[in-house]
């Protein structure tokens, strides 16, 4: 009976989206082919990248990272979902609980100071053209980018430490698709504040100061487009910026939805939320990225005729 015990509270049952057969079989099929095309969009990405010499650029390189990050949230997240779905044991170890709760956590950081850095990129090149190679040197670019996942990775972990730190008395019956922050905190038999506060400022330095960041440098590219006399040069200025700012709404507006509620307030809003930029962001970026950019596309359709 002890043991019983033991390995009951060692593991935690994902409730998942649904309990209807029929809906079970579509949702399995659905997030399958977003996963398939997440998956392919983000590596043919990040080869198209590797093989065109005139892709070697600093915007090319944050994007190659990017994609990095969304093919890891997509694969920490969706085959969790499918194997859940598709088991009749929803039940997962702490273990697994823990490292997919800090994957998706500092890979989600991660993504957010990217598209910042990103940003930033885009500010230098329209407002500082003439400096942009000395700005954007290979030196710093490699700076920004290492010291986002190094932050992002350092941040998760201290955060699923101290929550697998609370005791879990009141169930172990996560109402979520995968092990995430909020849905631990409600079934939590102890004050979560600490936790709360600690998750609030570090979404607040990360997503709030990525999105503060992202706002001044559009700020200043907005305003530096508007000088452009011609129109023609105005609607190419900005078709460079058009991409980055429709990823850049999408995944800030859920990201600060789901961590910056109050855990009393979670609900099946909090799970849909979830999965837009759990599961749908990392399969439209590549796709975003790639339908407005003519070198990208050229690549592609490039290698395509020479193997055919």
């Amino acid at each position: 009976m002890e043991n019983s015990n033991q390995t009951s509270s060692n593991r935690f049952f994902l409730l998942g989206l649904t309990n209807v057969p029929y809906l079970q079989a579509i949702y399995v099929l659905l997030f399958f082919i977003i996963y398939i095309t997440a998956l392919s969009g983000n590596s043919l990405l990040i080869i198209v990248v590797r093989i065109n010499e005139q892709l070697q650029t600093p915007m090319y390189f944050f994007l190659s990272n990017l994609s990095i990050t969304d093919i890891c949230v997509s694969s920490t997240v969706v085959p969790r979902i499918i194997i859940n779905t598709l088991s009749w044991d929803k039940s997962v170890s702490l273990l697994d609980c823990a490292l997919q709760m800090f994957f998706s956590l500092a890979v989600g950081g991660t993504e957010c100071l990217i598209l910042a850095v990103m940003a930033y990129d885009r500010y230098a090149a329209i407002c500082q053209p003439l400096h942009y190679n000395t700005v954007m040197n290979k030196k710093l670019c490699i700076c920004m980018a290492t010291g986002s996942w190094t932050f992002s990775f350092t941040s998760a972990f201290l955060h699923v430490f101290f929550t697998l730190q609370l005791p879990f008395c009141r169930s172990h019956n996560l109402n979520h698709y995968f092990c995430e922050m909020p849905p631990f905190f409600k079934i939590s038999c102890r004050d979560t504040w600490p936790n709360e506060l600690a998750m609030y400022i570090t979404a607040s330095i990360i997503a709030m100061f990525s999105f503060l960041l992202t706002l001044i440098s559009y700020i200043h590219i907005i305003s530096t487009i508007l000088k452009i006399r011609s129109s023609e040069g105005r609607r190419k200025s900005f078709s460079t910026c058009t991409s980055h700012l429709t990823v850049v709404l999408l995944f800030y507006g859920t990201v600060l939805f789901m961590y910056m509620s109050p855990h009393s307030a979670y609900s099946d809003i909090n799970k849909a939320v979830s999965i837009i930029y759990s599961v749908v962001i990392p399969m439209l970026n590549p796709i975003i990225y790639s339908m407005k950019n003519k070198d990208v596309k050229g690549t592609i359709r490039k290698h395509l005729n020479k193997h055919m």
